[in-house]
């Protein structure tokens, strides 16, 4: 319903329910067939799974890094993809769209973070913590290069970018999105209870019969999947990887096999509510990654006067 055009609760319904029904869309009036089905519905939806998606890949690496402050971007997602949308951007030439592009370069950041980081067969947390440190750095300099190097148009466009934003949302992104993000939940659902023994250190999953190295490289695969799919699509939205997982275990404790579950759920809604806000506050839009960090920021704030003399003595 919010928006800068208003349509009544009963026309929505009606829209919805005759496209979710095949029924005759002919009678439903063009202004609203679109305003609801073509930009409003993709664009919630869109937000859903992309908020579920950060959400529980931040559930992942908090798990794996055994730290509530980690995010999923935490080794180099963002900023490769930053690199990747960039590049695209200055450089249309090379013939590439800018969500391959993002996705690209997001992956390829934390593969490049978790092969630095690998010594003698094993990936210690905190050199892959450092690695991905590193790795985001190089990116983050390389993005500051091609906004030198860019003319005016081209670094807008790289710095609304950067902000983050469903303008665009389509149900072409629902239709590669949600296959891919169903995916991952499952799986991860599965392996929530090796995420349990994960987050207990590799010697105790080691001699709990888990192979720590294997199930590390696999569910930072998906949650780094999850992360650069998501980033291609809308840029770089924050803080939504590091707050819900950490709200849903003061909710219902620490087993990952709720956790997950609920980090899903509470990443969508809160990244739907960050966008209407974001959408309806003023006149013109807001870059959903402002809304996001306005209010995630006491929330951090929160975690570090709880948390900081646990994690940093």
């Amino acid at each position: 319903m919010m928006g800068n055009y208003n349509i009544a609760i009963n026309d929505i319904i009606h829209t919805i329910i005759t496209h979710l029904t095949f029924g005759d869309i002919s009678a439903i009036p063009k202004l609203h067939n679109m305003v609801i089905w073509e930009l409003r519905v993709p664009r919630i939806l869109l937000a859903f799974l992309i908020g579920g998606s950060l959400a529980i890949a931040g559930a992942v690496f908090q798990s794996v890094f055994r730290n509530p402050l980690v995010e999923p971007y935490i080794l180099g997602a963002s900023s490769g993809a930053a690199f990747g949308a960039a590049l695209a951007i200055v450089f249309p030439i090379i013939g590439v769209s800018i969500q391959i592009s993002a996705f690209f370069f997001g992956a390829l950041a934390v593969t490049f973070a978790y092969l630095l980081a690998r010594v003698r067969g094993e990936t210690p947390v905190v050199t892959l913590v450092l690695a991905g440190v590193i790795i985001g750095s190089v990116f983050t300099a390389l993005v500051s290069l091609l906004k030198y190097l860019s003319d005016d148009t081209a670094l807008r466009e790289i710095v609304f970018w950067l902000m983050g934003g469903f303008y665009y949302a389509t149900w072409g992104d629902i239709i590669l999105l949600a296959p891919i993000t169903g995916a991952g939940l499952l799986i991860l659902l599965a392996m929530g209870w090796k995420l349990n023994i994960l987050s207990m250190g590799d010697e105790e999953a080691r001699t709990l019969g888990v192979n720590p190295e294997k199930s590390k490289f696999i569910v930072i695969a998906i949650a780094t999947a999850l992360t650069a799919f998501s980033v291609s699509l809308v840029g770089i939205i924050a803080w939504v990887g590091l707050m819900m997982p950490h709200a849903s275990r003061i909710l219902l404790g620490p087993d990952n096999r709720y956790v997950i579950p609920a980090s899903f759920m509470m990443g969508g809604m809160y990244v739907i509510v960050s966008d209407t806000l974001a959408r309806t506050l003023i006149s013109s839009e807001i870059p959903v990654g402002i809304i996001t960090s306005v209010l995630g920021a006491p929330y951090l704030c929160y975690l570090l006067r709880s948390k900081g003399k646990v994690m940093f003595g």
